[in-house]
């Protein structure tokens, strides 16, 4: 395996190789302090590319581009001291598979680079987050008759506005497998719907739950369900 990591700063670049160094043995790690080395080190047998956006000659997401636009099979994870959720979202709409704040821990990060490389994407809890209260009903709120526990019922038409405000948060993936959960499947035939492992599905449920606001499976399918009838009926 061979991963290129993009930052100008060693310590970071030196901490990021240790803690990667843990996926597998024998990886061939390429360091690269400016957007030049960046561009001049990618090539299309590059496993992963981890990404600062802050760094000498970048303008940007220009460098972000211009390596997608060289290497589109090259998955790329942007590592930011940013945690704005709007620069995430950028970076994902851009082709980027995930977008790792520095603040994060290192097993955060480990993480989310083994979701990449089998196929997901990672998107930060705090991007979830700011979903615009109110969008989903909260998990606190009392249960309607019928219900599972904390959902309850939403006005007439509301949700398709929910579930175009829900594609602002998830990738096309996760909607995918909350378009397969609203039908009432398990994780086993999602995954197997989608091409993807049955933790993958887990991962991206997880993200999901925290944009619906719920707290489990049954809670996300009642969700899922009401947001998919409320989609066609207001169509």
């Amino acid at each position: 395996m061979k991963i290129l990591i993009a930052d100008d700063h060693r310590l970071v670049t030196e901490a990021v190789k240790s803690k990667l160094s843990e996926i597998e043995d024998g990886i061939e790690f390429l360091i690269a302090l400016s957007v030049d080395e960046l561009l001049g080190m990618a090539s299309d047998d590059v496993d992963l590319a981890v990404v600062d956006l802050n760094m000498p000659g970048a303008d940007g997401y220009s460098h972000i581009d211009e390596l997608r636009r060289r290497h589109p099979s090259v998955p790329v994870i942007v590592l930011s001291g940013h945690e704005d959720p709007q620069l995430m979202r950028a970076a994902l709409e851009r082709g980027a598979l995930g977008f790792i704040p520095k603040a994060y821990s290192p097993e955060v990060m480990l993480s989310a680079v083994r979701l990449v490389l089998a196929g997901g994407v990672y998107v930060p809890p705090m991007m979830l987050s700011a979903v615009p209260s109110g969008v989903i009903a909260a998990s606190g709120a009392e249960a309607a008759p019928g219900m599972a526990g904390g959902l309850a019922p939403r006005p007439a038409g509301s949700g398709a506005a929910t579930l175009d405000s829900l594609r602002k948060v998830l990738t096309e993936r996760q909607v995918e497998v909350l378009q397969l959960l609203s039908q009432g499947k398990p994780n086993k035939l999602i995954g197997r719907s989608l091409g993807i492992s049955e933790g993958t599905v887990k991962i991206h449920l997880a993200a999901i739950f925290r944009a619906l606001n719920v707290r489990n499976r049954t809670e996300a399918v009642v969700a899922a369900q009401s947001l998919n009838e409320a989609s066609t009926s207001s169509s």
